[in-house]
């Protein structure tokens, strides 16, 4: 059986540090919808902190009653999962459109778990009782699946992601917030019989690792801003590398294009930012540093689909290439199929490829 108190100091520092973080979150960016949906997050954790001092294991000086907030603090602390990958989606998936399935599953999960709290605690479900534990079963997977797509997108893009901050962020943060929130999942929904709240040692570990976390977190946004913290991580890093080779090529944005725009060096498939610094002799975090403050891009990849729609679009545009496939003109650009190419054109032409060729011909 844990200590009550050191429990109790636990659950208290938990709760005021993710209060604290999404209340710092909201301040810096509050237009943000990332910071919003973290303050949801933020919300629904603490519910479920303040939950787990409902228990009977709980000494009676420390224990809080909210039975009659069971039906909301149920529902909505499922809906961590989901809306934990929502933030994942909008911060390393800047651009893309979020997947309609996913949000329809998600939506879904949430109507059902509603349906299934209300039945459970109607006297009159008791004939539905195996139909309902099958049902919370489906959905316990569902949130084990959200949180997979959340650590997928994290990790997702690292190597093409131009921010460093936001590359440290990915690791240092986010995946270890994924990866404890699948555990308490897993472990609440399918290890722990009753859930935590019926499992003293199991809750006090729960607790325990939510606090460190979050306390953790809170200390890093308080001791550094990210730019300082990937700032001294680049330094050590640097250190370790072998010196540049003399004759080391630099560029502006001017001689930069024309090399890599002019030699079409962008056309070549599954290019990345490791190849391309290998072809412009050029040390990687040096390149990365380059296209992201003097072009502008967040992303390789974003530049990449910069130049190639451009390309695309001019292809398109000559009437020579009346009837030439998109597809072909699509392959000649360097993507490897048409999804990307017609996903990437929407978004920086604002219509298909085959809209786009019309109306630059309609004049010929």
């Amino acid at each position: 059986m844990p200590n009550p108190l050191l429990l109790f100091a636990a659950q208290i520092v938990a709760i005021f540090s993710v209060i604290l973080l999404a209340a710092g979150y909201l301040k810096t960016d509050p237009k943000a919808n990332s910071a919003r949906v973290f303050g949801l997050i933020a919300f629904f954790v603490v519910l479920y902190l303040l939950n787990g001092m409902t228990a009977d294991h709980i000494e009676p000086q420390f224990q809080l009653d909210l039975s009659s907030w069971d039906f909301f603090i149920t529902v909505g602390t499922n809906t961590i999962p989901g809306l934990f990958m929502i933030y994942c989606f909008l911060i390393f998936q800047e651009g893309e459109k979020f997947p309609l399935t996913l949000g329809a599953a998600f939506g879904l999960q949430i109507l059902l778990d509603a349906v299934i709290e209300f039945l459970s605690l109607s006297d009159g479900a008791a004939t539905s009782v195996g139909t309902l534990n099958m049902l919370s079963t489906a959905l316990d997977v569902l949130m084990l699946l959200f949180v997979g797509f959340a650590i997928y997108w994290t990790l997702k893009g690292w190597r093409a992601d131009l921010v460093a901050d936001r590359r440290i962020l990915r690791w240092f943060i986010i995946s270890v917030q994924g990866t404890l929130i699948f555990a308490v999942v897993f472990i609440e929904n399918f290890l722990l019989a009753g859930g935590s709240g019926s499992n003293a040692t199991e809750q006090a570990v729960i607790v325990f690792s939510i606090a460190l976390l979050t306390f953790g977190m809170l200390l890093i946004a308080l001791r550094f801003d990210f730019v300082s913290l990937s700032y001294v991580i680049r330094k050590v890093t640097e250190l370790t590398e072998d010196r540049e080779e003399e004759g080391a090529v630099t560029f502006d944005a001017e001689s930069f294009n024309k090399v890599f725009k002019d030699g079409q060096l962008y056309r070549e498939a599954g290019l990345t930012i490791s190849m391309l610094a290998k072809k412009l002799k050029m040390p990687e975090y040096r390149l990365r540093a380059f296209i992201h403050k003097q072009l502008g891009f967040r992303n390789f990849n974003a530049m990449l689909h910069q130049y190639r729609i451009e390309d695309a679009g001019n292809a398109l545009s000559d009437g020579e290439n009346r009837n030439l496939p998109v597809l072909t003109i699509a392959l000649s650009v360097g993507y490897q199929s048409i999804t990307p190419f017609n996903n990437a054109f929407r978004e920086i032409k604002g219509v298909t490829p085959s809209e786009y060729r019309k109306k630059m011909q309609q004049g010929d």
